[in-house]
């Protein structure tokens, strides 16, 4: 083929797209070097939306949007809090670690968006509509009871369903108006033991299902996980929804599984799935798919290549995560859409208002460790590398207080200052092991601190490093070495953290003067 027959090709593939032509044609897995995880994509026209897991968080349901399924920007959430109970809102001793609202699916359906995902922990099927995806307002309705990792499909006929499950994967018809599952039937069994698609060897059963209607045939992509194996791609295949099913087992590399089907505007075929990807997370990768006898074959040579015909990845930086001056002109949003809480927020205990230039977090109960402390405020970690740096004025701490700048997850790792008996000092916490370590701690005599966190995700090395410094300028490393670990309990890649909170008395408050992101380490360790 020659060059020149490439260069128009590609030239009118990307006006169909809507795009002007990149300088680079290829695109790298992962996608996004960030956590990311149980994505469900549309295309509506010559845009792409995309809807993702982040569980315990608040706001929840990230909504991103794309013109070239490579670089994703965030535009809203289907929700600000998923429900009011003590354990979304980290009250009384619990918490929704791991929990919360868990794989959604989004579409889009005579001019209306739908986003539905559920929560075992409220028992709860929840379902978000709007006309406009990326400003709302989202029309909120939930159910019981808790549809295992569904996916919404609305079929020609005009009739609703959930197909959901694990191992035994069901099939409900749903109410006209999608307010429950409709009286009157019965939800049936699609596929009695979807895992067998996959091979004898059962392990953790199919579920993730998604389903798709390709040129008047269904096709449902599942997840399962063979003993002894990774994580496969499963498609079962039917002329009628109800079945009967023919399985396959689609997709078995480097562990990239769980999603489903996107074409573009000019007939290319892809699929959108993701790979656990250590400490940073559950990472997107795209996969370009060809039809053979009526069956979606992903992947080249049945791999998940590390790159694809597609434009260039662009930064991260700012549309999935951003550094922050925590400057609000008047009626700008109180917090850009990369942020999000740490659960359920106390909005009466938080203001990028009260001190101009800062974000104020004022304590408002007693807490014992950083994972119970309300309104942290997160960002997602990246790689291969990064960092973040803020700036923290103290002058507001009470006695007993810890604030600062944290990478979150079950074995997390902070640095930042409390408050002891009157003495203030920077100290580095790490919680790698069976309880938090002070690992360091350092007499502060003045008001302004500045902290940085910095990751190393590179080949799984998943180490992080901390340091302090007291005009901005000069970094001084603190404490010991994170090892980073992806844990269940918590389910999700780490977090960029700022936190403030009490153990003697509530009231005080630290004002953080920015939060600034990069994707280098830099400093020497």
């Amino acid at each position: 083929m020659s060059k020149i027959f490439i260069n128009l090709f590609w030239g009118s593939a990307f006006f169909l797209l809507g795009l002007s032509a990149p300088l680079a044609q290829t695109a790298h897995n992962p996608l996004i070097y960030a956590d990311v995880p149980d994505i469900s994509i549309i295309r509506v026209g010559n845009t792409y939306y995309m809807s993702s897991t982040t569980m315990h968080m608040s706001p929840g349901v990230p909504i991103m949007k794309s013109k070239d399924l490579v670089n994703w920007k965030l535009v809203n959430y289907a929700y600000d809090i998923l429900d009011d109970t003590d354990d979304l809102n980290l009250n009384n001793g619990q918490s929704s670690y791991g929990r919360g609202s868990w794989a959604s699916s989004l579409r889009y359906h005579k001019g209306l968006y739908y986003v539905s995902t559920f929560a075992g922990n409220t028992g709860k099927t929840y379902i978000y509509t709007t006309h406009n995806i990326e400003k709302g307002p989202w029309k909120a309705l939930s159910f019981k009871p808790s549809l295992h990792d569904h996916s919404l499909f609305f079929d020609d006929d005009g009739k609703v369903y959930m197909i959901y499950g694990s191992g035994r994967i069901m099939l409900a018809q749903l109410k006209d108006d999608l307010s429950g599952i409709k009286p009157d039937t019965k939800p049936q069994v699609l596929i009695e033991n979807a895992s067998l698609a996959a091979g004898p060897n059962l392990g953790l059963p199919a579920e993730g299902s998604q389903m798709f209607k390709v040129n008047g045939k269904y096709y449902l992509f599942n997840i399962s996980w063979p003993r002894g194996g990774m994580r496969s791609v499963l498609i079962h295949r039917a002329d009628n929804i109800a079945g009967p099913y023919q399985g396959r087992l689609a997709l078995q590399d480097k562990g990239v599984a769980q999603g489903g089907l996107v074409n573009t505007p000019n007939g290319q075929w892809f699929a959108y799935l993701f790979r656990d990807f250590g400490s940073v997370g559950r990472v997107p990768y795209m996969v370009p798919v060809k039809w053979e006898d009526g069956w979606p074959v992903l992947g080249i040579d049945h791999h998940a290549p590390d790159t694809v015909a597609l434009p260039a990845n662009k930064s991260l930086i700012p549309g999935i995560i951003s550094s922050d001056e925590f400057n609000r002109s008047r009626g700008e949003r109180e917090l850009p859409l990369v942020w999000q809480w740490n659960h359920n927020p106390v909005n009466q205990l938080w203001s990028v208002r009260q001190r101009k230039g800062y974000l104020r977090l004022t304590t408002g109960r007693l807490d014992t460790t950083l994972i119970t402390a309300r309104n942290t405020l997160t960002q997602r970690t990246f790689g291969p590398e990064c960092s973040a740096i803020t700036a923290l004025d103290v002058s507001g701490l009470k006695d007993g207080d810890y604030a600062g700048l944290a990478l979150l997850q079950q074995k997390f790792g902070w640095v930042g200052v409390k408050v002891e008996n009157g003495n203030k000092f920077i100290v580095m916490v790490n919680a790698q092991g069976a309880s938090p370590t002070e690992s360091a701690s350092i007499p502060l005599s003045q008001s302004l601190v500045y902290l940085k966190a910095a990751c190393d995700f590179k080949d799984r090395t998943d180490k992080a490093y901390f340091y302090y410094s007291i005009d901005g300028n000069n970094w001084i490393a603190i404490g010991s070495t994170l090892q980073m670990a992806y844990t269940i309990p918590h389910f999700m890649g780490y977090r960029f953290g700022l936190f403030n909170y009490a153990t003697k008395i509530t009231g005080g408050y630290a004002d953080f003067d920015y939060f600034r992101l990069g994707d280098k380490i830099a400093t020497p360790h």
